[in-house]
């Protein structure tokens, strides 16, 4: 059976010998990227700050004696509480009381509720560029809220377990996350480039190219002129 002349035959030692050659080039690269989103990261990105509050809920039933099975039973509620939490009617009317400048939808991609298994603690966190408003939202949910769970599910009451806190240190944009990201992309991007660079490239350069690609035996090699080594 013939050889496909339209087959290219790629050998990964070569690819690999190519990327070495190159390490200079795509260290440096990869180098610069990262130097460049952490830049950005650092100088140019805002800054985003979260405050976090935490209400515990007690459920109208419970007695002085709480078993294991009221406490999971709270537990799988508190999936209904963080919906509660999130749901319109809240988050519209904290941008009444606060007047805030924004929509429903983009007040709830701020918002984040965790609920811890196994306790019955609901975790109402909130971003924003400003971490006095942050404190402020986060705190005005938690209110709002409270009192909309306490009319929806009927609850006995909802205790403040923590305040929203005064955020002092920025949440994000993370100076390392982006650099490293930044320095992986770059060298990424230049082995690519490398790469294709070197599979395009079908001129021929030595004597075992010829036999490879045009199968022919070289029988002499013609060196080059000084000054044409020195143009090249």
């Amino acid at each position: 059976m013939g050889k496909d002349d339209n087959v290219i035959e790629i050998n990964l030692g070569e690819l690999i010998g190519v990327l070495i050659s190159r390490a200079f080039l795509i260290i440096s690269a990869g180098i610069f990227f990262g130097l460049v989103c952490m830049f950005v990261s650092k100088f140019v990105l805002a800054p985003v700050y979260e405050s976090t509050t935490k209400i515990y809920i007690l459920n109208k039933d419970e007695s002085s004696s709480i078993t294991y099975s009221d406490v999971q039973i709270s537990t799988q509620l508190t999936q209904d509480y963080a919906e509660l939490i999130k749901s319109r009617y809240v988050l519209e009317e904290v941008i009444q009381r606060l007047r805030l400048d924004v929509d429903y939808d983009d007040l709830y991609d701020k918002l984040s509720i965790v609920t811890p298994s196994d306790t019955r603690i609901v975790a109402i966190t909130v971003e924003d560029k400003d971490p006095m408003m942050a404190m402020k939202m986060a705190n005005s949910i938690r209110e709002v809220a409270s009192e909309h769970i306490t009319n929806v599910m009927d609850i006995d009451a909802i205790n403040v377990v923590e305040t929203a806190n005064m955020p002092m240190e920025k949440a994000g944009p993370s100076v390392l996350k982006w650099t490293v990201i930044g320095g992986a992309l770059g060298v990424i991007l230049v082995c690519v480039v490398v790469l294709l660079e070197y599979l395009m490239d079908d001129s021929i350069k030595t004597s075992d190219d010829v036999e490879n690609y045009l199968g022919l035996s070289t029988l002499a090699l013609i060196p080059m002129a000084v000054e044409e080594t020195k143009k090249k």
